[in-house]
């Protein structure tokens, strides 16, 4: 091999080389730049599936779930609020004409200017601790005008209800007073101020937030959201 044919070898594997180093460092810059989209882009719709799913928790407390509904409607209330307590018949009547197509929901919004609102959620929670939730929820709309609006501790009215519905009242004195369950109650309200409930009733279908002026429009809602 000349001296001339050498030198040329070379000047090829030169090139090769830088050519090489060059498409190799495209190559990773490009997949850098992906891994970095990949890691600030959120994926599409995860903020909304994460609310969803902070409407709904699995220690919420469900009226009725048929194992093939389609429909969630969860409800925030105050068990103080008058107009929940307006809206309680209905709800129980809904509850008998959809019951098998929808699961209904029940979350604490406990409003801090009722004064008894707060431990009527902890007696209801309470009770639910000994599998007596659904009873619990309706002894405390059914008495609401005894307790209600008053600027005492009804606490000896929820006492008076667990007996009523046959809890075991140790088990019952010592979840009421218990700071988890005060905890508990305050979890949905918390998260209930997180997914814009400003007041009670509040309504949400299948993770939706919804405004309704009475029954009807609920029953719509429903109607609409089955269809």
């Amino acid at each position: 091999m000349t001296a001339r044919s050498a030198s040329r070898r070379v000047r090829i594997l030169t090139t090769v080389a830088a050519v090489l180093v060059i498409v190799i460092g495209a190559v990773v810059l490009a997949a850098a730049r992906n891994d970095d989209r990949g890691a600030s882009a959120p994926a599409p719709g995860g903020d909304r599936t994460a609310e969803q799913a902070m409407v709904v928790r699995p220690d919420s407390h469900r009226l009725s779930d048929p194992a093939d509904a389609r429909v969630t409607l969860v409800e925030f209330l105050d068990f103080e609020c008058e107009a929940c307590r307006a809206m309680y018949p209905a709800m129980e009547r809904l509850r008998t004409e959809y019951g098998d197509r929808v699961s209904f929901v029940v979350r604490y919004f406990p409003i801090p200017s009722h004064f008894n609102s707060g431990r009527a959620a902890r007696a209801a929670e309470a009770a639910a601790g000994q599998g007596r939730f659904e009873q619990m929820y309706q002894r405390l709309f059914e008495t609401q005008a005894e307790w209600g609006e008053k600027r005492v501790a009804q606490d000896a009215v929820f006492r008076g209800l667990a007996v009523e519905i046959g809890l075991d009242m140790a088990a019952f004195e010592a979840a009421y007073n218990d700071p988890a369950t005060a905890a508990r109650v305050r979890s949905d309200f918390d998260e209930g101020l997180a997914l814009g409930v400003a007041g009670t009733p509040s309504f949400f279908i299948n993770g939706e937030k919804v405004t309704v002026g009475g029954s009807r429009d609920l029953a719509a809602a429903l109607d609409a959201a089955l269809s």
